[in-house]
């Protein structure tokens, strides 16, 4: 079996990881890294699990996936993440100098694009994969918050 491992393919295994941070009672956001068309890590969101502002999902991602190449930087890596990273999870990928940042929906309110925040000089910004699906799960999480 031939599998067309594409932005989609990947998204959906990120999408996975926000579904099970939404069974844990976590904000929905899913986070894997890719290598040479490998999944070398997957998080999710850990926030309210380890009362952790800063357990985001990238961040666990981005920890895992260093540990797993035994070193800091992530070049020739890919975070596919379903909501727009942060200003403080941009500036861990800024300083990781990942290669390419891929994620479903924006954050017009928190997304480091919105607050000025940048990623490396070098890192490919993809937006919008699969993001009604990822912007949808939010939204129904909240609904249920409120």
């Amino acid at each position: 079996m031939i599998t067309n491992f594409d932005d989609q393919y990947f998204m959906r295994k990120a999408f996975e990881e926000a579904l099970f941070a939404y069974e844990q009672d976590e904000i929905p956001v899913g986070a894997i890294v890719v290598s040479q068309n490998r999944i070398i890590a997957k998080a999710h969101n850990l926030t309210e699990r380890l009362n952790d502002v800063t357990a985001h999902a990238e961040m666990q991602a981005i920890t895992a996936a260093a540990n797993y190449l035994g070193g800091k930087y992530l070049r020739d890596c890919i975070l596919y993440v379903t909501l727009e990273p942060c200003q403080m999870c941009a500036g861990a990928l800024y300083w990781s100098q990942i290669s390419r940042v891929v994620f479903a929906a924006e954050d017009p309110k928190r997304g480091f694009l919105a607050l000025g925040g940048k990623l490396h000089p070098k890192t490919k910004i993809t937006q919008g994969v699969l993001a009604e699906e990822a912007k949808e799960l939010l939204l129904n999480y909240f609904q249920q918050k409120r």
